[in-house]
This record gives structure tokens, sequence and C-alpha cells, in this order.
């Protein structure tokens, strides 16, 4: 199966994390939502996102260290649709610029939908 995924995230509390190229990013506590593809493997694609011990690679990798996967929402399509859902998603929320998107002239493909008030 191949298609696009969007993972629904939480972050508990205001961070700093590193963010490998990217370097050191400041996130707010929030849900966040991410937007990838698996276009060889959808589902082996999704499921590398929940694996504890891994290679610290893609962008997203590095912020489910410290956050958490609330839910995944897949699309399965031929077509590489990423990038469309990506842009749909800038259109209502902030986007956290460039990350997961190295590989495209999207703006980015991670969303602060929700920002948790921290006291």
């Amino acid at each position: 199966m191949k298609g696009a995924y969007i993972l629904i995230i939480k972050l508990q509390k205001d961070m700093n994390i590193k963010i490998g190229k990217l370097g050191n990013i400041f996130f707010k506590a929030g849900i966040y939502a991410y937007v990838g593809s698996g276009m060889k493997n959808l589902i082996s694609r999704v499921k590398s996102h929940f694996r504890k011990e891994k290679k610290l690679h893609w962008h997203i990798d590095y912020l489910l260290k410290k956050a958490k996967i609330q839910a995944v929402i897949t699309i399965e399509n031929d077509q590489k649709i990423e990038c469309d859902i990506a842009n749909t998603l800038s259109q209502n929320f902030k986007v956290i610029k460039e990350f997961g998107a190295t590989d495209c002239r999207c703006k980015g493909h991670l969303f602060i939908i929700l920002p948790i008030p921290t006291s």
C-alpha cells in the first residue's frame, strides 16, 4: 500500500529540541500534525515512527524522542499527495518552518494544531 499519513502528536511542555541540521527549535506545548508519505510501504513507514530504538535521521525522529503520537491518519493513494496535504494545512495552522520539508518546496510538514496553555 502506498500513500500519505498524518501523525497527531502531543508535546506535554514547552521545550527547545535540537532537530538535526535545523538546529534548536522552540516548541510550545500542544498538539501537532506531521504530514509524511510512504510510497514504498505506507504501513511500514508509519510503524517506524513508533519504534523507540532507532537512528535519528528524519526531523520527526528528533521530535518523537520528546513527544508522543496520539493518532495516525493514513490516506491510501498511488500519487504523492504529501505536499498537497501540507499546503492545505498551512492555510489554517501555524507551520514549523522547514520541518520535514528539505526535499520539497513546502513551508514545512509540521503544524501546531492546538497549543496547550502552560502555567
